[in-house]
């Protein structure tokens, strides 16, 4: 038996070092985004959907990450609930602007919006909405897979097309990086890796920037440690009110 484990294994290693060194300075320019927007007083948003929105949720109120990050997880789309349902949810045109409304997402803040494929009309229009009210646009996409497939959107763009700083996952078409003899079906999807290992280093790079700027950093600490609660609540202070994930 070939030891499949060790293969995938392999294979996220090689995506995460290719994405390092391709993606390095789109990487950058997305920190320095963050970096400015939270200086500025800004939120930190991301959006998701299907299982994108667990990339987006795992930046949100995270230990050792920025605090003002709201994650958007609208349940009509993340699919955490009936998930063939937001599997054609996501199709739908006209959501994403009623989303950004209710946000209330400003120019002073960012959107990041992560789509594995880019076709569907739910990020798509999320992007290219904020776009059009000046809100800077961060995407994480897989440009194999979103040039390889059509836009599911009446204008048929594709998500890249719509975003200040696109950052590729080099995942391939149809996510799943193995193929086992014999089975039609290629397995081990590559993207919730790739997706978490590019936002969480986007953030790192933005709070050394905020540190090197002078500026204060609101890093949470972990809730688990007996010394975080004061620590944490002082920074919370902060943004309370602003961030409806909370």
């Amino acid at each position: 038996m070939k030891n499949m484990a060790g293969y995938y294994a392999a294979a996220v290693q090689d995506l995460l070092t290719t994405i390092s060194t391709t993606q390095e300075d789109n990487i950058q320019a997305a920190a320095r985004l963050i970096s400015d927007a939270v200086a500025g007083d800004g939120i930190i948003y991301t959006f998701g959907t299907g299982h994108s929105h667990v990339i987006a949720e795992d930046v949100a109120y995270r230990a050792g990450g920025l605090a003002p990050v709201d994650a958007i997880l609208e349940p009509s789309l993340t699919g955490h609930q009936q998930v063939y349902k937001s599997e054609y949810m996501e199709r739908v045109e006209g959501m994403a602007e009623v989303i950004l409304n209710y946000y209330e997402v400003s120019p002073k803040d960012v959107l990041v919006v992560i789509s594995n494929s880019g076709r569907n009309a739910a990020p798509i229009e999320m992007a290219s909405i904020a776009q059009a009210r000046g809100i800077p646009v961060i995407a994480i996409t897989s440009l194999a897979h979103s040039t390889g497939t059509t836009s599911r959107h009446s204008s048929g763009d594709k998500l890249y097309q719509h975003a200040d700083v696109v950052i590729d996952n080099h995942c391939p078409r149809g996510d799943c990086l193995l193929q086992i003899p014999d089975l039609a079906q290629p397995i081990g999807p590559g993207s919730g890796i790739t997706g978490m290992f590019i936002l969480h280093s986007i953030i790192v790079q933005a709070i050394q920037n905020l540190v090197e700027a002078g500026v204060e950093a609101p890093v949470l600490r972990s809730g688990n440690l007996d010394e975080s609660e004061a620590f944490n609540k002082t920074i919370l202070d902060k943004y309370k009110g602003r961030i409806k994930l909370w």
